[in-house]
Formats: structure tokens, C-alpha cells, sequence
């Protein structure tokens, strides 16, 4: 099969790739294994991200990065491109950091496979991130929370950030916590945000991302990102008008499923 191994991809003529997109993708999920292989609107989910993603301004190849050979099947009888990486990595970051140790471009996108409904002009924002300051090393994405029950359900990722736009922290709890001051209902009168699961990383940090030790924050909230924030990276947080529903729990299946199918509708004229 093509593109079986990372040494084989390495080998390949476009390993300079300015602009890389890798989707890790692991089989054995905690709260829903096999989760990129179920079928959404009559296609793998792994599908439906991979294309998306190819579907962004300035990638020119899309990986996905797979601990299992089930899903590097799948992903090539689409015509897709994957990869088999170790199956140690605890998080989709670190392997994503095993593609970015072989494959060599300038910056990568990461994007998590569950994330079937992800905007590819949203991707493009946190790509400008990085290309219009030098000094930003990692970008991800975050929207304005509607739904009020969204910002205590703890499948949906709490974010906030400093006055330059960077990650002050992550969190499942709501965060900032809104104090009231009257025995009545809690309410929520100052804006929250909700975290976007999609990195883009330059090289170099990828490349270290794996030889920093996880944290006391990591390891409680179980946010791979907080091992950057631990150790004095700076996440620039951008904002998107686009939201995403990612697939966390087999209960999410059918919410994405009708969303999906709403989406690709063919459009009466």
C-alpha cells in the first residue's frame, strides 16, 4: 500500500511542503472506540474531515496519522493519504510532532479527526495567524458560546485569553466562573468562549512539544494544550464566526449526522 510509513513519505519529492495538514487519528478511543470510522451521511468521519481540510487555501497534502491499519484502509479507499505512526503517543500532538520529525515543512496544521463540521475558512484564519506575525509560534481557534448549557457541559472546551490574544487558559469548567451576587439563578453576563480543537504550529515547536514534561494542569484536565501553557508557550487564540460540533461521545452521532446532511443538501436554484 502507498504511504504506508513515515520513512517512505520522507523519502517523497514534496517533503518541503511549506504547508502541511496532518490529522492524527487513533482507533482506540476511551469514550468511543473506532470513533473516525463511523458512518456520518454515508461516509467514514475520517472522510468527511480529510475533505474539509484539503479543502484549505495553501495546503497542498493531507495526512492522516494513524496508530491503526483499519483506519489507514479506510482512508486509502477514498483516495486519501495516511500514515501508521507508533501507538504510544498519549495525545494527538505528539503525533503529530512523530510526522514533523520526518516530514519537513514550515508550518503544520493540525486538525483532530472528530471534528467532522470544521470550516475550512476557519482553518485559514488561524493559518493567517502565524504568516502575519513572525513571533506567533502556535494558533488555534475559538467562538463565542450561544447556548448558555454549552459552557458548563464538559465536552465543550472553555477558553480565555489576554488583551494580545493569547491563551490565558483551557478548561471543562466554565472559566471566567461569573460570581452572583443575589441568591436567585446564576447568570452568565459577560461573554465565554468556546475552543475550537484545530493547532497550527511551526516546526520547531512541534518538534519540542514531545520532550516537555506534562503538568499538574494537563494531567487534571486531560487538555493537551495546557502542557504549552505550563511550559511558557504562548497559544494565540483567534476569533472565528464559525462553530464547530466535533463528535465526542457515540450521543453526539446523530446530533452531527443531521447537521451534516442539512449541510450537504443539494441546493434548490
Amino acid at each position: 500500500m502507498a504511504g504506508t510509513t513515515l520513512d517512505a513519505i520522507a523519502k517523497g519529492r514534496d517533503s518541503r511542503l511549506k504547508l502541511l495538514a496532518v490529522i492524527p487519528a487513533r482507533y482506540g478511543s476511551n469514550r468511543f472506540p473506532g470513533k473516525p470510522l463511523i458512518a456520518l451521511a454515508g461516509r467514514p468521519m475520517i472522510q468527511h474531515v480529510y475533505e474539509r481540510v484539503r479543502q484549505v487555501q495553501g495546503v497542498s497534502r493531507v495526512l492522516v496519522a494513524t496508530d491503526d491499519e483499519r483506519i489507514l484502509r479506510a482512508v486509502e479507499d477514498f483516495g486519501g493519504e495516511a500514515i501508521l505512526t507508533r501507538p504510544d503517543h498519549r495525545s494527538g500532538t505528539e503525533r503529530v510532532a512523530e510526522v514533523a520529525a520526518q516530514v519537513k515543512a514550515q508550518v503544520y496544521v493540525n486538525v483532530q479527526g472528530d471534528e467532522p463540521l470544521i470550516e475550512p475558512a476557519t482553518i485559514d484564519l488561524a493559518v493567517q495567524a502565524l504568516s502575519a506575525d513572525t513571533s506567533v509560534r502556535v494558533a488555534t481557534l475559538c467562538v463565542a458560546i450561544a447556548n448558555p448549557s454549552d459552557i458548563i457541559d464538559p465536552n465543550v472546551l472553555n477558553v480565555v485569553f489576554d488583551f494580545q490574544g493569547d491563551a490565558l487558559y483551557f478548561s471543562r469548567a466554565p472559566i471566567p466562573w461569573v460570581r452572583s451576587e443575589s441568591a436567585g439563578p446564576v447568570s452568565f453576563p459577560v461573554q465565554h468562549w468556546k475552543h475550537i480543537g484545530l493547532y497550527v504550529f511551526r516546526r520547531e515547536v512541534l518538534l519540542e512539544f514531545p520532550t516537555l514534561p506534562p503538568g499538574q494542569l494537563e494531567k487534571r484536565e486531560r487538555l493537551e494544550q495546557l502542557r504549552l501553557l505550563e511550559n511558557g508557550y504562548k497559544i494565540r487564540v483567534v476569533e472565528s464566526a464559525y462553530d464547530s460540533v466535533s463528535v465526542d461521545v457515540p450521543g453526539d452521532v446523530a446530533r452531527v449526522e443531521k447537521l451534516l446532511r442539512r449541510v450537504e443538501a443539494p441546493k434548490i436554484e
